[in-house]
């Protein structure tokens, strides 16, 4: 699926380009020579690649969505900032996107999201799916499990994780893997309409396994002690984050626990061309990248 450019009369736009994973999409259409708009809260901290438009224009303001999305046929939606009031965000972008005639709409979605999904977070995704089918925009979902790359950062200072995840696994899935796939959906769009793919590394890992790859990559000691649910809300009470927010650091250990985020799929060979990239890959890229 991957060899095939977009048509000269497609147009794209990707959000959250200043982002990790907007950013990787948006440079892997530059290098392949595809024209794009991004849409950025500040053009100021806009990627500079070639053949790109930039336009100003956050989610919640849903007139400069519109105008910003005139004209474009392939839009890439990258989940905006967790707050209490992401979906409503959403919704006006996925409004706005509707009422500009947008043909199709490439959705970052997580994995197993749901409407009574343990980890908060996924509900809210499962609530933007529901609204995007019912715009009747042309959509593909990209369900991702939980980045490999941000695995180092589940690690205390004392070299520790530590959550109620107990002996529960996760797909845990390369960002770059994403991009790759969603690059893939952006370039023959046609092809997965309607379809919802589950992103996910090549294996499901406790975090046993995770801390005992981690200890491997960084040279380190590193360990997992899992914890109750109160021990985990009490051991992140000191960060006085609001009340969402602990909920949803909580549930991101408890949805490994309850088996909500185990399982492998093909869809990154699928749509990629490529095997899906191991956690030890992804570690080792980041300590070459320094």
């Amino acid at each position: 699926m991957t060899g095939h450019p977009a048509p000269i009369n497609a147009t794209i736009a990707v959000t959250g380009a200043t982002g990790r994973l907007g950013g990787r999409v948006a440079r892997r259409l530059a290098d392949a020579g595809i024209p794009q708009t991004l849409l950025v809260r500040d053009p100021a901290r806009a990627p500079r690649l070639p053949n790109v438009t930039v336009r100003r224009a956050s989610y919640a303001d849903r007139d400069a969505v519109r105008s910003a999305l005139h004209g474009i046929d392939r839009v890439l939606m990258v989940s905006a900032s967790e707050t209490p009031n992401r979906v409503d965000e959403h919704r006006a972008f996925v409004d706005a996107a509707a009422e500009a005639g947008v043909g199709h709409l490439v959705y970052i979605s997580f994995f197993g999201a749901a409407p009574d999904a343990t980890f908060t977070l996924a509900r809210d995704h499962w609530a933007t799916e529901e609204h995007i089918r019912a715009s009747g925009l042309a959509h593909t979902f990209l369900r991702d499990n939980l980045y490999a790359d941000f695995m180092p950062g589940l690690v205390g200072a004392d070299g520790v994780i530590r959550g109620p995840a107990g002996q529960g696994r996760a797909a845990v899935v390369a960002q770059d893997d994403i991009a790759d796939a969603a690059t893939a959906v952006l370039r023959d769009a046609n092809a997965h309409v309607g379809a919802t793919y589950d992103l996910t590394g090549p294996a499901a890992l406790t975090l046993d396994e995770v801390a005992h790859i981690l200890s491997r990559a960084l040279g380190r000691t590193i360990t997992y002690q899992p914890e109750t649910i109160e021990e985990a809300y009490r051991s992140r009470a000191s960060y006085g984050a609001p009340d969402w927010q602990l909920d949803a650091w909580v549930s991101t250990y408890t949805a490994i626990a309850a088996g909500e985020l185990d399982g492998v799929t093909d869809h990154v060979p699928r749509l990629t061309g490529h095997p899906a990239t191991p956690l030890e890959d992804v570690l080792r890229q980041q300590s070459a990248a320094g």
